[in-house]
């Protein structure tokens, strides 16, 4: 009896709250273990999602380090993992913690009954260096552009490997803590910006296999609608045939042959149709997927030492300019509708008139030469 439940616990078998699923409806009890999951099938050796991957680790070699007692005695026997990671039934659990934190019975250490989870790992060590590394990563989650320079970075993830062992071996756990509590207090707007970052870098990933997921869907519906359109036009194309075949005097095999081409006409371009529509579909996911955001920081013209001369002149509100007289009397604004401003034509000319001043004079043509040529004035 037993030999024929376990094989049945290691072929792997739908697992309810009710227990294992059977086609005998007078089965009223299994000895298979009723596993809390959220996973429906149970393998040796743990629970597993449908995607293969271990929810909850357990063995048929189970035992509760508290009461002692083991799969044999108790099929059901579910062990969970406290924050001090030692094992404990549920039975055991709600026996020591129900009525608030005590101490735990292997360690000592003052526990709650919310802290205990699942198993996920065989070993215990690798559980807890997961869980270890897990907190670590949110709290020294600095990058590479955070940093001046290669060596900086460096020592910093030297750093972090150390209160990592430091945590997972129990070695100088209170000054191991105190370093992790000083650095949250000097990067704490730092750590919540990287926080936000990583957020939005996995809102991206899952917006990305979204808009997979549904491009898929479609493709299969697009399928789906061609294979239903080819359908349709076969039914139709032999419907015409035979209707050609009733009506028409002419040879039955040349009234086929006719009705085939314009059947293979339609469908060539059908068929030359949907590949267009696919190869721009394919490129314009193809663009969207090599795109990326780049930063745009605002751009600051002209950042050199550059000299304007705005202190040889002063620029007046009006002018007795002959040649703007059509721009101001423009009411309708046509001249202007390119961003033409009369200010500025009078500000250019002002600044052009101005820069020269420094300039040496031009004088006349030098006459012991004999070329009429201006020269310039020797300062």
């Amino acid at each position: 009896m037993s030999n024929r439940n376990v094989g049945g616990w290691l072929k792997g078998k739908t697992v309810r709250k009710g227990g294992i699923t059977s086609s005998n409806a007078h089965s009223a009890r299994s000895s298979t273990p009723q596993v809390q999951s959220t996973s429906s099938t149970v393998f040796s050796g743990g629970v597993k999602d449908a995607s293969g991957r271990t929810t909850e680790y357990f063995s048929m070699d189970d035992q509760c380090p508290v009461c002692k007692s083991d799969r044999y005695l108790n099929p059901k026997l579910r062990l969970l993992v406290s924050s001090c990671y030692h094992k404990m039934c549920e039975s055991c659990i709600d026996r020591l913690f129900t009525l608030g934190p005590a101490p735990c019975p292997i360690c000592q250490k003052v526990l709650r009954k919310l802290a205990f989870t699942p198993q996920t790992f065989e070993d215990l060590t690798v559980e807890k260096e997961i869980a270890v590394r897990r907190r670590i990563a949110k709290e020294f989650n600095k990058r590479r552009e955070d940093f001046h320079d290669l060596h900086s970075y460096n020592d910093y993830l030297e750093e972090v490997e150390d209160i990592t062992f430091n945590l997972i071996n129990d070695v100088d756990i209170p000054q191991t803590e105190a370093r992790i509590l000083a650095h949250r207090k000097e990067n704490a707007a730092l750590i919540e910006l990287n926080s936000q970052r990583e957020e939005q870098y996995a809102q991206a990933l899952r917006e990305h296999e979204e808009l997979e997921r549904q491009e898929k869907e479609q493709r299969a519906l697009e399928l789906r609608r061609e294979v239903e359109i080819e359908r349709e036009e076969r039914e139709t194309a032999q419907r015409e045939i035979i209707d050609r075949l009733e009506t028409s005097t002419k040879d039955a095999s040349k009234v086929i042959a006719k009705s085939r081409a314009e059947a293979m006409k339609r469908s060539s371009a059908r068929t030359t149709t949907t590949t267009v529509l696919r190869s721009s579909a394919q490129l314009l996911r193809a663009r969207a997927a090599q795109s990326t955001v780049v930063p745009d920081p605002p751009h600051v013209p002209l950042q050199d030492d550059w000299y304007a001369y705005e202190d040889l002149y002063t620029l007046r509100d009006h002018y007795d300019d002959m040649y703007s007289d059509a721009v101001r009397k423009d009411r309708e604004g046509i001249m202007r509708a390119g961003g033409y401003r009369i200010e500025e034509a009078w500000d250019r000319a002002l600044r052009c008139a101005v820069s020269g001043l420094d300039l040496p004079p031009l004088s006349g043509p030098d006459p012991s030469s004999g070329r009429t040529d201006v020269v310039m004035a020797s300062a």
